[in-house]
């Protein structure tokens, strides 16, 4: 049987997807979630370790920045290795060395020491994101894509919304065993990435066929589906350049560069727009938390709308206008209130598009060019991230004005948008390019 999304799933079909569900996804959910901390926790170290380490915000910015750079670089190759090597051997060593070198930021003492740690963590995290939405492909038919994806992209907001008043407490922790709080954020931080890959290496299997924790029902049916859904999708071998030069990939990927740059660029530079303000560390860390904890439920449910109705253009375009509006309107914001209200909505519009638009795209690259195309789109995103959070950072060391800086991010959210309709409207497969005939 192949349910669509107005069909009434089988019991079986119900028994399988939630056993596969409760058994990886808590772990792939909690590995991000720690990434994610790892990553825009420097956010709230910047809170000290500016002044400690004579980080203008220019600097501050390409540093932050450059993370994004080193996960362009190494994302493509990065999840080449995942489907050479096996998604439980290649995430457990992402997973742990990302988790050494994000503890080394507490080793930073000037500008040079703070962007080479920032980018080895980005070359270390590059390809964890997209390798676990290419292995969310072997586990889920496409019916449950858009809400696995929401599912997994939640400890994103989740990060923020835990991770908030978590590092704003251990800023307070200041002088302890010696370091500097922001130190201590970093090193207590990261340790649980570390634990977490070892779990992974023990207990992450690599497929349906090998997951002793499913019957032997459960498994002939959901192997059976997903080999039907990869037969309606000839398997292509193409040259990586071909697939990750594909206008259709690269323009899925500037699509993304507005969510991932308005998402890093507030999750990095928040806390300091509201130190502008005048709040404490800890009034930042819970007003910051938010957002992000109402963003984590808004975008379960748009995924879950977006599965039932089956349709994914709409879905991510509408957000992404919501967000490209909420950061040309933060320009004429006047007052606190006004502000927080503003980017509160744009981190609604940014989170809610994840699920959609990963289900969108799954939906259209064929299988053996899925690791190369994924991954080439999310390392656009990140790009667009490096782009954002290094131009507000000289955009407020010569305006004074962070509310300028987020402009630029409004335009390719804009342009991201008006691509998402287009690109959903169309939709031509891949296959035919991929294989050299006439589309």
């Amino acid at each position: 049987m192949t349910s669509t999304s107005d069909e009434i799933p089988s019991e079986i079909e119900r028994a399988t997807m939630r056993r596969v569900t409760l058994r990886i996804m808590p772990l792939l959910m909690l590995g991000f979630l720690v990434a994610f901390i790892d990553r825009v926790n420097v956010g709230f170290a910047a809170l000290q370790m500016n002044a400690d380490a004579g980080l203008s915000a220019s600097v501050f910015g390409l540093g932050a920045g450059l993370f994004f750079v080193a996960y362009f670089l190494f994302e493509v190759p990065s999840n080449l290795m995942l489907e050479r090597f096996g998604a439980r051997l290649w995430l457990a060593r992402i997973m742990i060395t990302w988790g050494f070198i994000s503890a080394a930021t507490a080793l930073v003492i000037g500008p040079i020491s703070f962007c080479a740690v920032r980018f080895l963590l980005g070359a270390a995290e590059a390809g964890f994101y997209p390798g676990v939405i290419f292995y969310l492909t072997h586990w889920f038919p496409k019916v449950y894509r858009a809400r696995v994806i929401a599912l997994f992209a939640v400890a994103v907001p989740l990060s923020n919304f835990v991770g908030s008043p978590l590092s704003a407490a251990l800023l307070g922790l200041d002088g302890w065993l010696g370091l500097r709080g922001w130190q201590l954020m970093s090193i207590v931080e990261a340790a649980p990435a570390v634990m977490l890959g070892l779990l992974v290496l023990r207990y992450l299997p690599e497929g349906p066929d090998r997951a002793t924790w499913l019957d032997e029902g459960q498994r002939g049916w959901l192997t059976g589906r997903l080999e039907a859904e990869r037969a309606e999708q000839p398997m292509v071998r193409s040259s990586v350049w071909r697939v990750i030069l594909d206008w259709r990939v690269l323009a899925a990927g500037l699509i993304f560069a507005g969510s991932v740059g308005a998402s890093a660029c507030l999750s990095i530079w928040q806390p300091q727009i509201f130190k502008s303000h005048g709040l404490s560390t800890m009034e930042i860390g819970l007003l910051n938390s938010v957002p992000f904890g109402v963003a984590a439920g808004l975008m379960v449910l748009w995924a879950r709308r977006s599965d039932r109705m089956g349709e994914r253009a709409w879905h991510v375009a509408g957000p992404q206008a919501l967000t490209a509006l909420c950061l040309a309107a933060a320009l004429a914001a006047q007052g606190f209130g006004p502000t927080v209200a503003i980017l509160f909505l744009a981190i609604l519009g940014t989170y809610a598009v994840k699920g959609p638009f990963w289900a969108m795209v799954t939906e259209w690259l064929p299988p053996g060019a899925s690791a190369a195309g994924i991954a080439q789109i999310n390392a656009i995103g990140n790009l667009g991230a490096f782009v954002g959070t290094y131009l507000m950072g000289v955009i407020k060391d010569a305006s004074g004005s962070y509310a300028l800086g987020l402009l630029p991010l409004a335009l390719v959210t804009a342009t991201g948008a008006a691509l998402a309709l287009g690109l959903g409207r169309t939709r031509p497969p891949l296959v035919p390019v991929l294989t050299g005939e006439r589309a």
